[in-house]
């Protein structure tokens, strides 16, 4: 993901809410509120397929925390970016500010509208496995963070290149160690996905078997793939045909279907993009596009959904049109 700091929300002059700094993860403590809620919260947190994803990571006036829920009807979850290894940042840091009371008020409001609130793990600055953090711990931390917290989930958004890249199994064999704890820890029914780029799926590309391996492993335990099918080339996956079918050779099988018939279910393969062509390098397709692809897929039997990056670019109306064809709300 590309994600916004609280560097942008200095140029708004709002330099003071940035003087907080990110909690140490294990400073958070279980509270007798936060394990009341465990045992009173919605069974069936994890939303079926089609999922509708937006993140929200960027400062936004007058708004602490998630939008107002009228902004982003049609999703059915919202997820707070980040959570890192040193912390919360942005949104979750936002969301820590936030009394009980206000946190319960906003849950009530989104799951009345069909809508979940997870925290994004990670994100494009944060590389666990290159700075040594150890995948048990991790794991442990966040999903207290999400107890503590009282959130519907957690979404794993790792974006460790230099691990990925080397093709020793380091980072395959960190995100299944982590993820697997991570689960156990979780609260029963708490949403567990990841958001791996496209091309980690192209296994020859990936001496040590890439998302596949890690799918094979602990795909049981992940609820579903929001996958960046964008800032990965400038003519990647900006078609109905290279995004759905036929991905390009420098990143081969790829696309949705192809990444299904490594055996990896259509229902949890959400196609991620971005709101606007500003919201990533590449990959930006307009919502009357999206909404084609969408339909096309659904026709070929896809019902993953969709991810967008991010808020407040992508909003009620962004995913209205997006789902027009495929999934009109």
């Amino acid at each position: 993901m590309f994600g916004y700091t609280r560097i942008a929300a200095l140029l708004t002059g709002l330099s003071s809410l940035l003087a907080v700094a990110a909690a140490p993860l294990e400073s958070f403590n279980l509270t007798d509120t936060a394990k009341h809620f465990l045992t009173e919260r919605a069974k069936n947190a994890v939303p079926g397929a089609p999922r509708f994803v937006v993140y929200g990571d960027r400062f936004v006036s007058g708004i602490t925390g998630p939008p107002p829920v009228n902004d982003v009807r049609g999703f059915n979850v919202f997820a707070l970016s980040f959570l890192l290894t040193s912390g919360p940042a942005d949104k979750a840091i936002e969301w820590t500010w936030l009394t009980d009371a206000e946190r319960s008020n906003i849950l009530t409001q989104y799951h009345n509208a069909g809508i979940q609130i997870i925290v994004s793990a990670f994100g494009a600055t944060d590389a666990p496995t290159s700075t040594g953090r150890d995948p048990i711990a991790t794991a442990n931390t966040m999903a207290n963070f999400v107890r503590q917290f009282r959130l519907d989930g957690i979404d794993v958004d790792y974006e460790d290149f230099n691990a990925f890249n080397a093709g020793n199994g380091s980072a395959e064999q960190w995100l299944i160690s982590f993820t697997r704890q991570l689960r156990q820890q979780l609260p029963s029914g708490a949403i567990l996905t990841h958001a791996p780029v496209a091309p980690w799926f192209s296994a020859s590309r990936f001496p040590a078997g890439g998302y596949l391996a890690i799918h094979r492993s602990v795909g049981n335990l992940i609820d579903w793939y929001n996958v960046q099918f964008y800032n990965q080339g400038t003519s990647e996956y900006t078609t109905c045909n290279n995004l759905l079918n036929t991905s390009s050779g420098t990143w081969p099988n790829s696309a949705v279907f192809q990444i299904a018939a490594s055996g990896v279910p259509l229902s949890k393969i959400v196609i991620g993009k971005p709101a606007t062509s500003g919201d990533a390098s590449n990959g930006f397709m307009s919502t009357s596009t999206l909404a084609q692809c969408a339909q096309q897929a659904r026709n070929q039997g896809w019902n993953g959904g969709v991810m967008v990056w991010q808020y407040p670019n992508a909003n009620a109306n962004w995913i209205r049109d997006v789902r027009s064809l495929a999934f009109p709300v």
